[in-house]
């Protein structure tokens, strides 16, 4: 099941890196990158949001400032700002993501030459005109949108990772199902097409000390169904082991939940009660709570 983790960490919404990237401070930019290259991350995200004062220099600034310190990891570039991704991708080494390409054709249409322009990767993103897509089939529909149209401009599907878009458990849980059901679609679709996805977006929103079995334990769904990397917290341990397939007994648990299998929870020690509890809540077979997991 092994998937490609995608660090999550470099991010405006953090206090300290926020405002590393205001006052161009390389320091605690540098660290966590050095960090995340610790914790064995594929690729490292750079979340700059709207970036709307100089985002341009800032983005070439902190893409030139990261890889000074870790050259051999590929970044992934995340900004609304169309100027600060073409100045990030141009002075990037290596083969970069973008991060991402909405279904919209006010986006797609300017961004997807900037992934012709620089051979990079890019992330489509399964959000259209109407925002979130309410079910697999308007996922597959917009997906065929938004592929064809990276196709057409010579991205080739390869190229092109597909995300369908994860929902917070406790206020949009059938989409976590239809989202499952999408992926298994997916290469019938592009065949060759790889996939990502935003995994801290299901536990956004329930306390803290419960985000972590949420991820890992949804996380193991999607790579059932062939998921290929996942945008994620770089210093969760766990979910670490579980990406590179070093719990199978974790992952067989958790597809026994998925195909309905009875399991006797009198068998189960305390982590595998909780991934199976957990999954039964993702399922929609228990009704989601802040305290599923003391039931």
């Amino acid at each position: 099941m092994a998937l490609q983790i995608i660090g999550e960490n470099l991010n405006v919404i953090n206090k300290v890196i926020g405002a590393a990237f205001r006052d161009r401070n390389p320091e605690p930019i540098q660290e966590m990158a050095l960090k995340q290259k610790e914790a064995k991350v594929d690729y490292i995200d750079i979340n700059l949001g709207p970036a709307r004062k100089k985002g341009d220099e800032l983005m070439a600034w902190v893409v030139q400032t990261v890889q000074e310190v870790v050259p051999d990891i590929p970044l992934c570039l995340d900004t609304s700002n169309i100027e600060a991704m073409d100045a990030g991708l141009s002075v990037h080494k290596g083969k970069a993501i973008i991060n991402s390409i909405m279904c919209r054709p006010e986006r797609y249409e300017v961004m997807i030459p900037l992934a012709v322009k620089h051979k990079a990767n890019m992330i489509a993103l399964m959000w259209g005109p109407e925002g979130l897509p309410r079910d697999e089939n308007e996922r597959a529909a917009l997906s065929v949108e938004l592929i064809y149209a990276a196709n057409s401009a010579g991205v080739p599907n390869e190229d092109i990772w597909v995300d369908g878009i994860v929902t917070p458990v406790n206020i949009q849980q059938p989409q976590l199902m239809s989202l499952l059901t999408f992926q298994q679609m997916l290469q019938e679709i592009a065949p060759g097409a790889k996939s990502t996805c935003g995994l801290s977006n299901i536990s956004n929103g329930p306390p803290d000390h419960l985000r972590p079995i949420l991820n890992q334990t949804y996380m193991i769904m999607l790579g059932r169904y062939g998921m290929y990397s996942v945008i994620a917290d770089a210093f969760d341990e766990k979910l670490h082991e579980i990406a590179r397939d070093k719990r199978p007994d974790l992952e067989e648990l958790v597809y026994k939940v998925m195909d309905g299998e009875r399991v006797d929870e009198k068998s189960l020690d305390k982590e595998k009660l909780e991934f199976y509890k957990t999954a039964r809540v993702i399922m929609g077979n228990t009704l989601y709570s802040d305290s599923w997991l003391e039931v």
